[in-house]
């Protein structure tokens, strides 16, 4: 095989150091390899680096295990070589006698032979941004928890708040907090605001229970639990919205899709970055994303098989784009849901719809242009005469008997 890079080094990282080869090509004989050892220390790092300039490698590939390569990554991106981060599926040594040494050897040879592609690495400020997102969907999930696990408090005390109102709002703090200092039913349901007061007689009944000082102990701490996750959400929204600033463009044109809000907005543009020039079509940026369906054909027959692995984060994002766009009426989007769940089931069908939606962020990123919805009627107006057909076949089932006639056209004056 033609050689692409002629100075090339592998690293196979562990948590305490890695092994790094470098491969250097020789005319006529076999290449020359040399294996060294360093830490993963930020200053042993930097003498890796210094290491591989002076050996002039021309090309580093290091295999993303953990969070461990960011160390490496991090301070190595600017040396001046190619640095590739391998998945590790691609680089699969072979079985038997496997070892960090010949680990970073295979490294090496792959990356020679041009036999390994680099995965998506953000620049720094993406991944600032990326890191403030996913640290406030963590605080979410956190926050959801802690609401979980207060409604089964209170069902535990026979307090069924959760069948009126939500239990964390103000309403239903005062009450808690009444109803934790030994106030009558009849006085609690006087404490609902709004809306909320129409249903005092719903009130009563639902905080009649046996709530105890345990009980009490254990909501307050959750309330508080609560109270510590909105705030360190608000705190990352606003930082977030700093540093999206740059990429505000990009966020208008994302909420204009069916279902993308703007947190879902902000955590599509952290993942991608909002470069499209990354990834050469839309396929490729489904594909990176876990959207797209896999392949697995052999002769004539192709098998049932799922879709790719992607961006874990993203791919919790499309979700949630896919079900609310789903809840919409009259956009594409619902159409094309309800058109695959008929034969397919909603599983793959919600699918489909993430595949839609990430194929229009590609081209609306790409184009710089806003949404265009093609509307619920698009997949009948496509085949006009098989609707057609397809609803006279199912009228005449009905036992109908269906007669067509050809629309007048409305007349000028």
């Amino acid at each position: 095989m033609d050689i692409i890079h002629h100075r090339c080094a592998g690293i196979d990282i562990s948590k305490a150091d890695a092994k790094v080869a470098v491969r250097i090509a020789q005319s006529g004989v076999n290449a020359k390899e040399e294996v060294r050892t360093f830490g993963s220390m930020t200053r042993q790092v930097l003498m890796l680096r210094d290491w591989l300039i002076d050996e002039q490698v021309t090309c580093v590939v290091m295999e993303a295990t953990g969070d461990y390569w960011r160390t490496f990554y991090y301070l190595l991106e600017d040396a001046g070589f190619e640095l590739l981060l391998a998945n590790p599926r691609d680089v699969r040594n072979r079985p038997g006698r496997k070892s960090d040494v010949s680990d970073c050897k295979w490294l090496a040879d792959l990356g020679a032979h041009g036999l390994v592609g680099g995965s998506f690495v953000p620049p720094p400020p993406i991944r600032d941004l990326r890191a403030l997102t996913r640290l406030r969907t963590c605080i979410a999930r956190d926050r959801g928890i802690a609401a979980q696990r207060l409604e089964k408090v209170l069902e535990g005390a026979g307090i069924k708040l959760s069948i009126v109102t939500d239990p964390t709002n103000v309403s239903s703090r005062r009450m808690l907090k009444g109803l934790a200092e030994g106030m009558a039913v009849e006085d609690l349901a006087e404490m609902a605001y709004g809306a909320l007061r129409r249903k005092k007689a719903e009130l009563a009944e639902a905080l009649t229970g046996q709530f105890s000082e345990h009980h009490t102990l254990m909501v307050n701490i959750l309330l508080d639990r609560i109270d510590s996750c909105n705030c360190d959400i608000e705190q990352l929204s606003e930082r977030i919205d700093v540093l999206m600033q740059p990429y505000q463009r990009a966020h208008d044109l994302l909420v204009t899709i069916p279902g993308v809000s703007d947190i879902v907005a902000d955590v599509i543009i952290a993942e991608t970055g909002a470069d499209m020039s990354v990834f050469p079509t839309a396929k490729h940026f489904a594909s990176w994303a876990g959207v797209a369906p896999g392949l697995n054909q052999s002769g004539a027959r192709t098998k049932p098989s799922k879709k790719r692995p992607g961006n874990t984060h993203l791919q919790a994002a499309l979700g949630i784009v896919a079900f609310a766009a789903t809840k919409t009426r009259k956009t594409y989007l619902s159409a094309q849901y309800r058109r695959i769940t008929a034969h397919r089931g909603p599983m793959k069908a919600m699918v489909a719809v993430e595949n839609s939606a990430i194929t229009a962020v590609w081209h609306m990123l790409t184009n710089d242009k806003e949404y265009v919805d093609l509307g619920p009627d698009y997949f009948a107006q496509r085949r006009p005469d098989t609707t057609r057909n397809k609803a006279i076949q199912q009228l005449e089932n009905l036992g109908y008997q269906v007669t067509l006639t050809t629309p007048k056209e409305p007349e000028t004056s």
